[in-house]
């Protein structure tokens, strides 16, 4: 904080943020406290896990750039995203800088030549709290172009806010209905696999399941079509038929799907949860 104002103004935020721990409210009354202190560009706050695709919890993207930030993500950059890598290897820090977890070198990597370049954003700054059984909740901060990268004072800002905000988004996820909708209880970790192995296979074929197990497993459409020996072009039939068939229309809607079938696994009893989800109750 460089003003008495700003501190003011942070108090005032924070505090409606902790009146709503626990609640829908907690998150864009987070990201509000954050922004009265630094712009923030597309916010988004992700939740990893090691053995499970990422989920993202909240966003204030625009529709037009859903495709760009998330979905197109979700297609299997994510694996190569410097802030997964790190929310993945026992991060010690509780903000990031891409600039600088990257050592400056971020365009000269497959990530940002397959995914980073097409976002339209300039620079991205997160803060981390990691939780039980390996999962990692992160807000995502970026910035367009026309805002430019963070400047040191902003930077500054955004650090001396990063203990305060990672322990709420702890405490957030300590509160029992957000554990229960998205949280990995620990000791079910076998059970991960073999959702994978058995999730939409009462609906699709050998070879769209084969193809779904990748999708999930977070490949892309070429690493796909390597590992099963196929064409890029059949992945890419197979996956807009998996799409039809589960009903789906983006790869946020389906990992959502998976992760809501996994409720099922026990009285699937080792055939698929989807097809126990979606029975009529």
């Amino acid at each position: 904080m460089t003003t008495i104002s700003q501190l003011s103004k942070w108090n005032r935020d924070i505090s409606l943020a902790i009146s709503a721990l626990g609640t829908d409210r907690f998150f864009p009354a987070l990201v509000d406290a954050v922004r009265g202190q630094v712009h923030i560009d597309y916010p988004q706050i992700w939740l990893y896990h090691r053995d499970l695709p990422p989920r993202v919890l909240y966003h204030e993207i625009p529709p037009r750039a859903v495709a760009s930030q998330i979905d197109q993500y979700l297609e299997g950059p994510y694996r190569e995203d410097p802030f997964y890598q790190a929310s993945m290897n026992q991060p010690r820090a509780k903000i990031y800088r891409l600039s600088r977890i990257t050592h400056n070198k971020l365009r000269e990597s497959p990530y940002y030549q397959d995914y980073y370049a097409d976002t339209g954003t300039v620079d991205e700054a997160v803060y981390l709290a990691r939780l039980h059984a390996g999962n990692v909740i992160n807000l995502s901060m970026m910035r367009l172009p026309q805002n430019g990268e963070f400047s040191d004072d902003e930077y500054e800002n955004l650090y001396l806010l990063a203990e305060p905000v990672s322990e709420l988004l702890k405490r957030h996820s300590e509160h029992h209905d957000f554990a229960v909708t998205n949280l990995i209880q620990p000791g079910i970790n076998h059970q991960i696999d073999l959702a994978f192995r058995t999730f939409g296979a009462s609906l699709l074929s050998p070879r769209e399941k084969a193809v779904l197990e990748m999708m999930l497993r977070g490949y892309g459409t070429d690493t796909s079509a390597e590992k099963l020996e196929i064409a890029v072009e059949t992945v890419r039939r197979h996956r807009k038929s998996i799409y039809r068939k589960l009903d789906v229309s983006s790869q946020t809607d389906l990992f959502s799907l998976f992760i809501n079938a996994m409720s099922c696994l026990g009285e699937a009893a080792g055939d698929d949860p989807l097809s126990v989800y979606m029975a009529p109750r």
